[in-house]
């Protein structure tokens, strides 16, 4: 583990492998923690000679967190944190592999610092400042569970469990590994002080105009997309490919959006094949 100094907060940060291999840092999506990249995912990862970074979002797991509605950053704070954790481990270029929010403001880096990112794994993620015919979005179901959020009893541990098992129930695909996704809502729960405070994220906005600007990325990019998903339909990861000149698009049958153990084989081999050329 490792803290990382950013615009004045703390960012938790965990390392696997060997420094003087190339870097990927992986990069969770919106209320995720560093734990959405599971360990054997970065440890699998990591013996393909790679050096991978994981960390915890601002307001999220061991990260500096202010209370639940008073959150002031914005997606071009959240970038920045991304290229904190860069320069806090001396990182000149790195692979970066982010997934929904976390696509979202790797784009962002790409653009303004593009020395800094060698390529790009984009996954379940949407285009940045995307202008054409609106894209499909979240499904209602989900969007009537985030509802009830200012009814949960933050107090009661039972509650908040069943309100997030719930989250992950209404992502997933065509499958749902339930005994896996309590598992690891209860270690989120652990490893989390100020559990509340990543529903900040729901909030954030952009201060920036960044209209097409997805359309003038240069990097290798992977796009990668569940074809289940009911969050960011794969519709979002389609327009993404089609609309970056060095894109390539993968669809994952079944997937929705969410990353369950039985991918992350193939997905280390993914990566590790992108981040070779």
């Amino acid at each position: 583990m490792k803290i990382v100094q950013s615009q004045g907060i703390e960012i938790a940060t965990e390392a696997f492998g060997d420094p003087a291999d190339p870097a990927v840092v992986l990069v969770m999506g919106a209320t995720a923690s560093m734990l959405g990249w599971p360990a054997t995912f970065c440890e699998t990862l990591s013996h393909r000679a790679r050096h991978v970074i994981r960390y915890d979002h601002r307001d999220t797991g061991l990260s500096t967190c202010v209370p639940l509605g008073r959150g002031a950053y914005d997606g071009e704070d959240m970038a920045d944190d991304l290229l904190a954790v860069l320069d806090g481990y001396g990182i000149a270029s790195a692979h970066i592999v982010g997934m929904s929010l976390g696509g979202y403001l790797a784009q962002m880096v790409a653009l303004v610092a593009p020395e800094r990112v060698a390529s790009l794994t984009l996954l379940a993620s949407e285009p940045l400042g995307w202008e054409g015919e609106p894209l499909p979005h979240i499904r209602p179901e989900l969007l009537d569970h985030f509802g009830q959020l200012g009814r949960l009893d933050w107090t009661d541990g039972a509650a908040v469990e069943e309100f997030l098992f719930t989250i992950d129930r209404l992502s997933a695909g065509t499958t749902f590994d339930a005994a896996g996704a309590r598992a690891r809502i209860r270690a989120v729960m652990a490893r989390s002080p100020h559990l509340p405070s990543m529903f900040n994220h729901a909030t954030i906005g952009l201060r920036g105009d960044w209209t097409g600007r997805f359309r003038a990325i240069r990097q290798p990019v992977l796009v990668i997309h569940g074809a289940a998903d009911p969050v960011l339909p794969p519709d979002n990861g389609r327009a993404l490919a089609e609309g970056i000149a060095v894109a390539r698009f993968l669809s994952i049958p079944g997937l929705g959006h969410e990353l369950p153990d039985e991918v992350l084989p193939s997905l280390v081999e993914i990566v590790a094949a992108h981040t070779d050329q």
